[in-house]
């Protein structure tokens, strides 16, 4: 018996692939860009003050987790784990769900809380449900002949 040649991609699988990989890479670049020189990077973030005393730590801390979270969906995407890629997309963008809720606790840029980390959040909301509805299981047809009534 032959092995049965790879399906080609769908639209929808092309599309999450971009989406993702597009995640993956801004979020990774914006992690690092907080690792590298929190001072300048800090303001595009949305919040009034730099943070005081030694504060300045916790912006590395925010990229750390950041590049981590490209990693984990990186990871993910290559080994082909889709359906859990949706899932941890999901998941993720409690992140920044999270990120908007800070800043507009600590009297932040609304624009950029409602423009940059809700409408993230929401992408990564709607890029993880696509993946979900992608990697759906569909009802087959049996194998074999179907039983008749007797």
């Amino acid at each position: 018996m032959s092995p049965t040649p790879p399906t080609p991609p769908t639209p929808l699988k092309k599309i999450n692939t971009i989406l993702t990989a597009a995640f993956i890479l801004f979020i990774l670049w914006f992690g690092t860009e907080f690792i590298l020189s929190p001072g300048t990077t800090a303001p595009d973030f949305g919040l009034p003050t730099w943070p005081s005393g030694d504060g300045g730590g916790f912006l590395v801390i925010k990229g750390i987790r950041d590049v981590v979270l490209a990693l984990v969906l990186a990871i993910l995407l290559v080994t082909g784990h889709r359906r859990a890629l949706g899932w941890v997309l999901l998941v993720e963008s409690l992140a920044a769900f999270g990120d908007m809720a800070t800043v507009l606790a600590h009297d932040g840029s609304v624009a950029t809380a409602l423009g940059v980390h809700c409408l993230t959040a929401l992408a990564m909301v709607a890029n993880g449900l696509l993946l979900m509805r992608e990697t759906r299981k569909t009802a087959t047809a049996p194998a074999g002949p179907v039983p008749q009534p007797a």
